[in-house]
């Protein structure tokens, strides 16, 4: 339903847009990402920041790109010219307390502030008190998410609005023949009731053997990662699966933590993951 719904958003606005002779629909405002260079803001010298350069050195394919740096940034963030792909904190209200991959267009409102950039994508990297260093082995492939997502958005008005559920195709399609590794950390399942949500192919493992597996890059082999913030009831927790081999993106899903709701893959997650296999 939450995808029909967001196709006929997208379908009415561009219908109106273009009855209006003004086309401004999120492919058409993106088609000239190619073509213009992507500034990598690197905020300082901390461990994310490097891992971000690494990354993007390593993978970065879809644009030219360079660095630059959180001043720079505030100066150039204005032009039309750039693209902008960084590290962010808070970008909207409802999002506290968690860090964010994100690609905006140069350009932004009178007041110029980032929450008025054009932002292109979006994604989940770590709490912004601090991470567990999981971040950063997986910092690929969120640099790499952020390529396939646009790519495909210059492609497809539809998938242009999806945003962020684009990727749960992936596990829409291929998740029912893969192995599953769910560290126990990212759960919040009681332990008594977990086998009733599990089949042979979903492992519980600890975080740093789930990591250890995707290192391995296995074939057919989906890995969890879990996002939230320390300030838990009535924010947001972010829940991630990687496919080890290709370092790509399978699932992206979120739920307002409350008091019955905490940290973690909650038992409907599981039984969702488990009814598409």
């Amino acid at each position: 339903m939450k995808r029909l719904i967001t196709l006929a958003t997208a379908l009415c606005l561009t219908l109106s847009l273009l009855a209006q002779g003004n086309v401004t629909t999120r492919k058409y405002r993106y088609s000239d990402f190619t073509s213009k260079v992507t500034k990598v803001v690197l905020a300082g010298e901390d461990l994310l920041s490097g891992s971000l350069r690494q990354e993007v050195v390593s993978r970065w394919t879809v644009s030219a790109f360079e660095f630059c740096t959180a001043e720079e940034f505030e100066k150039l963030k204005t032009e039309d010219k750039y693209y902008f792909l960084l590290l962010e904190e808070q970008r909207y209200e409802d999002t506290p307390g968690i860090q964010f991959l994100s690609l905006v267009k140069g350009g932004v409102g009178e007041q110029g502030k980032l929450g008025e950039m054009d932002e292109v994508i979006a994604l989940p990297v770590v709490a912004s008190s601090g991470g567990t260093g999981r971040e950063l082995v997986f910092m690929g492939a969120l640099v790499q998410a952020v390529q396939d997502f646009t790519m495909a958005a210059l492609e497809s008005e539809k998938d242009a609005y999806r945003k962020t559920d684009w990727f749960n195709d992936n596990y829409r399609k291929y998740g029912k023949m893969m192995q599953i590794y769910l560290a126990e950390e990212d759960l919040n399942v009681a332990p008594a009731i977990l086998d009733k949500y599990l089949d042979e192919d979903i492992h519980v493992v600890k975080a740093d053997e789930a990591d250890a597996v995707y290192l391995q890059a296995p074939y057919n082999t989906l890995v969890s990662y879990v996002i939230a913030p320390e300030e838990a009831e009535g924010a947001y927790c972010y829940k991630l699966l990687f496919e080890a081999e290709s370092q790509k993106l399978y699932y992206l899903t979120r739920h307002k933590m409350t008091a019955k709701k905490g940290v973690g893959f909650l038992p409907e997650d599981l039984k969702k993951l488990k009814r598409k296999r």
